[in-house]
C-alpha cells in the first residue's frame, strides 16, 4: 500500500500553511463576492429581522449591471497571439506555428474560456486555465485547456511576481470520492481509502469527510470545509496536486561554436538522441547541468498516490488577477460591497418612508365606529375612498404622517455615485448618456473609462502571453511526430486549410519542424466583427459619398448581409467568367481608342503652336524686307545685297512652312480617321454584346415556356392514368 507518512506529512503541513496564509480569506471573500453578484446580497439575520418588524428589504443589484458593461468591453476586444521567429526560426515556421496555435484555441473554445476566465478574475480576484496535455482523443496527446474553478487552485502566498515561474509552489485541491480515485489512479488505493476508519485519518475534518447521498437531490455543501456527519453512507477525500520546483540534473544539448544550452526533452530515448547529434556532426554536444525542474506529487490524506517528475516546464494552472501586489489579488467587486449595501439599505428605508406615510393611522374615540370595527380600520386605513361613520365628526382624527427624513434620497444619489467611480465605469461606458449630449463628448467619455480599466486588461493580455507560452514549450516538446491539423479561418468565407508538421517530404527531408527556432510572442487585440462591421461599413459609404473609388467587395465584407459570403464568391465567379473577360477587352479597347484621340489632340495643338510661330517668322521676316527696301531707296548699296539675302532666307522659310503645315493637317487627318474606326468597332462590339444578351434572354425564354409545357403534359397524363 503506497502509505507514506513522511511525504504525505511534508505535503500536508505545507498544504495547511498556503490554506492558513491567505487563501481561507480569499475562500470566504469569493463566496460573498459571488452572492453579491447573483443578487443576493442580504444577511439571513438581517432579512429575518426585516420581515419581524414587516419593512421592505430592497435589492437594487448595480454590480451586475456595471460588470456586464466591463464584460462586453472584453468581449469586444478578442486577443489575437501571433508568433514572429526568433533565434533558430524562420518566417515560415513562425506562420506555421501561428496556425497550430489556432487550430489549439479553436480545440478549446479559447475565447469562451477566456471569457470565463476574465468573469472569475473580476469577480473573485482569482481565475485559473489548466494547460496540459490530453491523451483522451489523441494517441500521441493533444494540447488541452480548460478552466479550474479558482477556490481549488491554493497559490503561493509568499509569492511576489504575477508569473507563476516565480512561485515556489501551487496546489489543486478538491474533494474526490474513492470511486474516482480507482479511475484515475488505482483500485487498491480506492479500497484503502475507503474501508479506513474514520479515527485512522491522521489530518483531521479538512481531509474527509462523510455526506449523505441523497438519490435524486444535492448533496449538502457548507462552504469550504464540507459537511461533517457522523452518521453517513458516502465517504469524500481531499485530493491534493501539488507541484513545486526542486534541483536536479538535466540533459542538455551544447552547441560548440556559440555555447548556447538548450534541455534535452524528457520524452526523448538515446536512440533519438543519438539521431540529432549524428546529424549535428561536432557541432553539437550533451552536458548535464543544475537546473529547477517541477515535481509533481499527489495524495490523499496520507496515501501518496503520484510521486515523479512532472513533463511539463511550468505549472500547469495559469492565472488571471485584475491587481496583483506582492501574493495579494484584487477583484473589482470586493470594493463594491459597501456601497451596494449602502443602495440596498436606503432604497428599503425610503419605501418603508413611502409605506408609513400612505398609512400614518387613526386616532378614535372608543365606541365611536358604527360601520366597522377597530381591526377592521387598521387593515383598511390606507385604502382609497375610505368612508368612516361615526356618531360624532369630531370623533376621529387621522394621524398626520412624518416627514422624510432631509438627505435620504442623496445618500442613495452618492452609493450609485460610488458604485460608478469605484468601478471606473461611467454613464457613456453603459449607454446611459443624455440625448443633449454631443457624439465626441460621448466617446471621449467612453475613451477616458477604457483608459481607467486599462490595468485590467493588461493583466488579461500578460494572461493571454502566459498561455501561449505555455503552449509553445508544450507544441515543441510534444508535438514530434507528423500531424495534420485542419484550420477554419474566421474570415468572411470561413476559409478551411490543412497544415502538415513533423512531415517527411519526397527528398527524406523533415517540414514544418516545430521542435527547432525560438519564437516572439505577439498578442494583440482585434474588435469584436459584427460592431467592427458597422463602424467599417459607415467609414467606406463616407468614403464613396467623397469620391474615393472603393471596391464593392470592401461595401459587402463590411456589410450585415446574411449571405454575404456566397454574394462575393458569386462575384469572383462572374470576375473570372468569358463575359468579364469579353467587357474586360472591350474596356480596354475603348481605353486604348480613348488614348489615340487625346494623342490627335495633342498633335493637332502641336501643329497649331507650329504655324503660329511660322506666322509670327514670317512677319518679321516682313518687317525686315520693308527695312531693307528703305535703306536700297536711300541709295545704300550694301542694303541692295542685304534685301537680296534676306528675300531669299524669307522664300526659304516659307517653303519651309508650307512643307510642316501640310504634313501636320495631313497626320491630324490620319489620327482622326483612325479614332473613327475605332469607334467604329467599339459601336460593332456593343451591338455584339447586345445580341448575344438578347439570344440569353430568348434562350431562357424557351427554356420556361419548354419546362411549363412538360409540367402541363405531366399533369394531363397523371390525369389519364387517373
Amino acid at each position: 500500500m503506497p502509505v507514506n507518512d513522511s511525504l504525505a506529512s511534508e505535503q500536508w503541513t505545507r498544504f495547511q500553511y498556503c490554506r492558513d496564509r491567505g487563501h481561507l480569506e480569499f475562500i470566504n471573500k469569493a463566496d460573498k463576492c459571488d452572492r453579491f453578484f447573483a443578487g443576493e446580497q442580504w444577511l439571513q439575520k438581517d432579512l429575518n429581522a426585516l420581515t419581524l418588524a414587516r419593512r421592505p428589504a430592497l435589492t437594487i443589484n448595480k454590480i451586475i449591471s456595471t460588470l456586464g458593461t466591463l464584460f462586453g468591453e472584453q468581449i469586444y476586444n478578442r486577443s489575437e497571439t501571433i508568433f514572429r521567429p526568433a533565434s533558430g526560426a524562420t518566417p515560415e515556421l513562425a506562420e506555421v506555428m501561428t496556425k497550430v496555435f489556432k487550430q489549439i484555441s479553436q480545440n478549446n473554445q479559447l475565447p469562451w474560456a477566456r471569457s470565463e476566465l476574465f468573469a472569475d478574475g473580476v469577480i473573485r480576484s482569482r481565475g485559473f486555465v489548466d494547460v496540459r496535455l490530453d491523451f483522451t482523443d489523441s494517441m500521441i496527446g493533444e494540447v488541452k485547456i480548460t478552466n479550474l474553478n479558482s477556490k481549488n487552485v491554493v497559490i503561493d502566498p509568499d509569492a511576489e511576481e504575477y508569473d507563476p515561474d516565480s512561485w515556489m509552489d501551487c496546489f489543486i485541491s478538491k474533494w474526490v470520492t474513492p470511486q474516482d480515485i480507482a479511475v484515475l489512479y488505482t483500485e487498491d488505493d480506492a479500497e484503502y481509502l475507503k474501508n479506513k476508519d474514520g479515527s485512522a485519518f491522521p489530518y483531521g475534518y479538512d481531509s474527509i469527510e462523510r455526506v449523505r447521498d441523497r438519490f435524486g437531490g444535492v448533496l449538502p455543501l457548507a462552504g469550504y470545509y464540507g459537511v461533517h456527519e457522523p452518521h453517513g453512507v458516502r465517504r469524500n477525500v481531499r485530493l491534493l496536486e501539488r507541484q513545486y520546483r526542486r534541483i536536479d540534473k538535466q540533459l542538455h544539448f551544447v552547441d560548440i561554436e556559440t555555447g548556447d544550452m538548450r534541455p534535452v526533452p524528457m520524452t526523448w530515448d538515446r536512440d533519438r538522441i543519438a539521431a540529432v547529434l549524428e546529424k549535428a556532426g561536432h557541432r553539437v554536444s550533451t552536458t548535464k547541468k543544475l537546473v529547477k525542474r517541477i515535481r509533481w506529487t499527489v495524495t490523499a490524506d496520507n496515501v501518496v498516490l503520484h510521486d515523479d517528475w512532472s513533463p511539463y516546464k511550468h505549472f500547469t494552472p495559469v492565472p488571471y488577477f485584475p491587481y496583483f501586489r506582492y501574493g495579494r489579488t484584487i477583484g473589482l467587486v470586493e470594493n463594491l460591497l459597501g456601497p451596494q449595501e449602502l443602495l440596498n439599505k436606503v432604497s428599503s428605508q425610503e419605501l418603508h418612508v413611502i409605506n408609513t406615510t400612505a398609512n400614518s393611522g387613526w386616532k378614535v374615540r372608543k365606541g365611536a365606529l358604527v360601520n366597522m370595527s377597530v381591526e377592521e380600520l387598521e387593515q383598511n386605513g390606507a385604502s382609497t375612498g375610505l368612508v368612516l361613520e361615526l356618531d360624532d365628526i369630531t370623533n376621529a382624527e387621522k394621524i398626520q404622517p412624518n416627514n422624510t427624513p432631509q438627505g435620504l434620497d442623496r445618500l442613495s444619489y452618492k452609493a450609485e455615485e460610488h458604485i460608478k467611480t469605484i468601478s471606473n465605469i461611467s454613464d457613456s461606458m453603459m449607454g446611459f448618456d443624455r440625448e443633449d449630449v454631443a457624439a465626441k463628448a460621448i466617446q471621449a467619455k467612453q475613451s477616458r473609462g477604457s483608459i481607467n480599466m486599462t490595468k485590467v486588461m493588461d493583466n488579461l493580455e500578460r494572461t493571454d502571453y502566459l498561455i501561449a507560452r505555455n503552449v509553445l514549450d508544450l507544441v515543441q516538446e510534444y508535438y514530434t511526430e507528423p500531424r495534420v491539423l485542419n484550420i477554419t479561418h474566421r474570415n468572411l468565407l470561413m476559409e478551411s486549410e490543412t497544415v502538415e508538421v513533423n512531415s517527411v517530404n519526397g527528398e527524406g527531408e523533415l517540414v514544418n519542424d516545430l521542435t527547432i527556432g525560438e519564437y516572439d510572442i505577439i498578442i494583440t487585440s482585434t474588435p469584436f466583427r459584427a460592431t467592427l462591421e458597422d463602424s467599417q461599413f459607415e467609414q467606406a459609404m463616407a468614403m464613396r459619398e467623397a469620391g474615393i473609388d472603393l471596391p464593392p467587395e470592401v461595401l459587402i465584407e463590411n456589410s450585415r448581409l446574411l449571405r454575404k459570403s456566397e454574394i462575393l464568391k458569386q462575384m469572383q465567379a462572374d470576375a473570372n467568367g468569358p463575359e468579364a473577360q469579353q467587357r474586360a477587352q472591350l474596356e480596354l479597347r475603348a481605353q486604348q481608342a480613348q488614348v489615340s484621340v487625346l494623342e490627335s489632340e495633342a498633335m493637332q495643338k502641336q501643329a497649331d503652336a507650329k504655324l503660329k510661330a511660322a506666322k509670327t517668322e514670317k512677319e518679321l521676316a516682313s518687317i525686315q524686307q520693308e527695312e531693307a527696301r528703305l535703306a536700297l531707296e536711300a541709295g545704300n548699296n550694301n542694303g541692295q545685297v542685304e534685301a537680296a539675302k534676306v528675300d531669299a532666307e524669307i522664300q526659304r522659310d516659307e517653303k519651309k512652312f508650307q512643307h510642316e503645315a501640310s504634313m501636320a493637317e495631313r497626320k491630324f487627318a490620319m489620327e482622326e480617321a483612325h479614332a473613327e474606326r475605332e469607334q467604329a468597332r467599339k459601336d460593332d462590339m456593343h451591338e455584339h454584346d447586345k445580341m448575344i444578351a438578347e439570344q440569353q434572354a430568348a434562350a431562357q425564354a424557351d427554356a420556361a415556356r419548354a419546362a411549363e409545357l412538360n409540367a402541363q403534359r405531366g399533369q394531363t397524363s397523371q390525369g389519364e392514368k387517373k
